[in-house]
């Protein structure tokens, strides 16, 4: 007598495809071309992110309380924005949500009077709701403020040679004479604060946030070494106030993470871990991933970097130790990262069918989706699965 086959299980880890599409509708579009082949299907779907665009959701998934509220934009303006409370008490942030690289707005001031004060409104508020625990992720922001708005946001201010207060924006930091840390608020003595982000830069110098990060916000090459220079005097100024555990934070891996919001919470006294790895534990991945036959995961772009920490990189190393072959599917795949890609994924594959636009991917990627994961689904092989 055979014994009866039973149904795969699927798992679906991918993390948003930025401009285009959530990490849940990226999950829900692969299960539907996964569904045209195997119906019977087991498909556990565990949209992820990495401390930027879409953490929020990712970790709110498993239940919790979003919370809305209004803070000061990136460029000034008020902005609807959110954090979350998850069932153990801990706080969510998200600098994507507050002080976005896509959002409009925000980035129509220049980034020279960009700060991250939303930021501190928001973390203070989590305080007020109680957290004590609080994670907060670094992707995608618009600042290079060197996490000046955030002290600020949180009651700290920055004072010229006369006592008087200066903005927390690029433009005015050289203008800072000292740190007055007498409002900063007292909860944070008592507070968890953990970092989420892939970046292990420092926070000045040729791997600084000015240098590396900046030009995508805007800082002109032209800028880089006014900046720089600012934000390291800035820095001297806050690590004296802050004191001896603070000496040496601006050089400290992820210091420069989030155009120097790393930094701002080097002196708070947050752990820094990968955003990935934070998500991928809170939805339970691993769980997920037991008993499974195949994991899906992938992005919008996948290069070299997706190899430092990227979503589909923590999804590939959590199904290396449960025995599951991963597959890379991206909105784009760099040709030349493929041999270094082809180390971790059982297959690497891009969306596109023939010559396209962006445009016409990104509209269409929902569909493309579908149509990748069911072919994709065609030529994998899961033996005695019947």
């Amino acid at each position: 007598m055979s014994t009866p086959s039973r149904a795969p299980i699927i798992v679906i880890a991918p993390d948003s495809f930025k401009g285009s599409l959530s990490a849940g509708d990226v999950a829900a579009a692969i299960a539907a071309g996964i569904a045209r082949v195997r119906p019977g299907a087991e498909v556990r779907q565990r949209p992820m992110a990495d401390g930027g665009e879409g953490t929020l959701d990712a970790l709110l998934a498993g239940g919790g309380q979003r919370v809305e509220q209004t803070v000061q934009g990136a460029g000034g303006a008020p902005l609807k924005s959110a954090f979350g409370l998850l069932p153990d008490g801990s706080g969510v942030l998200e600098s994507a949500l507050v002080v976005s690289i896509t959002d409009p707005e925000g980035m129509a001031e220049p980034v020279a009077g960009r700060s991250t004060v939303g930021l501190g409104e928001q973390l203070r508020a989590a305080l007020e709701h109680g957290a004590r625990r609080i994670l907060i992720g670094l992707g995608g922001s618009s600042t290079n403020d060197g996490g000046a708005g955030l002290l600020v946001g949180l009651g700290a201010r920055l004072l010229d040679h006369d006592g008087q207060p200066v903005a927390p924006v690029p433009a005015e930091l050289g203008k800072v004479a000292a740190l007055d840390l007498s409002g900063l608020d007292a909860r944070l003595r008592d507070c968890e604060l953990v970092a989420m982000s892939d970046v292990n830069n420092p926070l000045c110098g040729p791997r600084g946030a000015s240098a590396v990060f900046g030009p995508q916000k805007g800082v002109s090459a032209a800028q880089v070494e006014s900046f720089d220079q600012a934000i390291a005097r800035f820095a001297g100024l806050a690590e004296a106030a802050f004191g001896a555990p603070a000496r040496g934070a601006a050089d400290r891996p992820g210091a420069g993470a989030a155009g120097g919001l790393g930094f701002a919470l080097q002196l708070l006294g947050a752990t820094f871990r990968s955003g990935a790895e934070v998500v991928a534990e809170s939805i339970g991945l691993a769980d997920a991933l037991h008993g499974a036959d195949w994991l899906i995961t992938g992005e919008g772009r996948s290069d070299v970097q997706t190899l430092s920490g990227k979503t589909p990189m923590v999804a590939a190393q959590f199904a290396r130790r449960a025995g599951v072959p991963a597959t890379l599917l991206s909105g784009a795949v760099d040709r030349a990262a493929l041999e270094s890609l082809n180390g971790v994924f059982a297959g690497c594959f891009s969306l596109t069918f023939g010559p396209t636009t962006l445009d016409e991917a990104i509209a269409n990627a929902a569909g493309l989706l579908a149509d990748s994961a069911e072919q994709l689904t065609r030529l994998h092989s899961l033996p005695a699965l019947g």
